[in-house]
């Protein structure tokens, strides 16, 4: 399968993006911003600075913000265009492990029960007190999110996405930062997949998107930062199911260094994860059709959550020219 990895960088060049090249694991494609500085370039590495960004011909150009983490949609399309089968998606304050890889979309892997709802698949790779961004607060202490090593069944299952896990500062929230805050060194134990109505938070630190599921890419650029990736990784889950995919986790394939964050800003950014996560689901589950594609389930979706003010009308624009832009693009290779 031909892979490229997709990074948003606002200072390039870091350490993990030469990383991420001497991984030689795929096509490189770097994404900058209007603070970027320019010019810059890293051998066998594609950089798409904001001048080159505005000649592209994709239909989300005239419609994404500037600085903003959205834009590295834009790399996604261009990963597309260069015929990737497997989109890995990361930042530039993250590291590939020794182990770093992707598995196979179909396999044999442990699968949850269903119908299980929000579960906290971190404390699947570890012993300590943690959750991954997005997950609901109101459970965060319930044991009944966790599944017991003897719930796993080994089964035949197709994969839409893997999210490895990320060693170091893992994806966890400002109050467990401003409250915790403890590094996590993850167990690299099993693969996991989580079955239909079983669900869990993912993000775009360390994650692969399979061909299949290349829509489900999209980042809401009309929401706050912290937000915008967690609000896809909600949205997909349902999206998923109905299309004979699942989600899947991996043990530790990253070591995250964390570039400097306002917590306190992080956790006012973070405000509409925590009050909107269960109703997201919902809405989603509501939207969702048996007989219909990936895109229209997606758009169905985001015309619900903007009929409940989760996000505007502006998203619904950029949702349309990002879904024309993957048809052009998926089907073009």
């Amino acid at each position: 399968m031909k892979h490229a990895v997709v990074i948003t960088s606002i200072f390039p060049p870091t350490a993990a993006v030469r990383q991420w090249r001497d991984m030689d694991f795929g096509s490189l494609i770097v994404v900058g911003d209007q603070k970027t500085p320019a010019p810059w370039s890293l051998e066998n590495t594609v950089f798409i600075s904001a001048v080159a960004q505005k000649k592209l011909p994709f239909h989300i150009i005239s419609n994404l913000p500037w600085n903003h983490y959205a834009r590295k949609m834009i790399g996604y399309l261009m990963a597309m265009s260069q015929g990737a089968d497997v989109i890995l998606d990361t930042d530039d304050d993250n590291f590939p492990i020794e182990r770093y890889g992707v598995l196979d979309q179909t396999g044999i892997y442990p699968v949850s029960p269903q119908n299980r709802g929000f579960v906290n698949v971190y404390r699947q790779f570890t012993d300590q007190f943690i959750w991954p961004r997005g997950f609901p607060l109101n459970r965060i202490r319930s044991e009944n999110t966790v599944i017991q090593q003897t719930e796993w069944q080994d089964q035949a299952v197709t994969t839409g996405i893997w999210q490895g896990l990320v060693n170091g500062e893992p994806d966890v929230d400002a109050i467990y930062r401003l409250t915790i805050n403890s590094p996590c060194t993850f167990r690299p134990e099993k693969p996991v997949v989580l079955d239909k109505g079983t669900i869990c938070p993912f993000n775009s630190q360390n994650t692969a998107f399979f061909r299949d599921a290349f829509a489900l890419m999209y980042l809401p650029a009309f929401v706050t930062f912290r937000f915008t990736d967690i609000l896809r990784g909600l949205v997909a889950q349902p999206i998923l199911w109905q299309a004979g995919l699942r989600l899947g986790f991996t043990g530790p394939t990253a070591f995250q260094d964390r570039n400097p964050h306002n917590l306190m800003s992080d956790f006012v950014s973070e405000i509409p994860c925590y009050l909107n996560a269960e109703t997201v689901i919902e809405l989603t589950q509501s939207a969702v059709r048996p007989d219909d594609s990936i895109s229209d389930n997606l758009f169905r979706t985001y015309e619900a959550l903007c009929r409940q003010d989760i996000v505007p009308d502006s998203e619904l624009v950029l949702l349309e020219a990002w879904l024309k832009d993957c048809e052009a693009n998926i089907t073009s290779t």
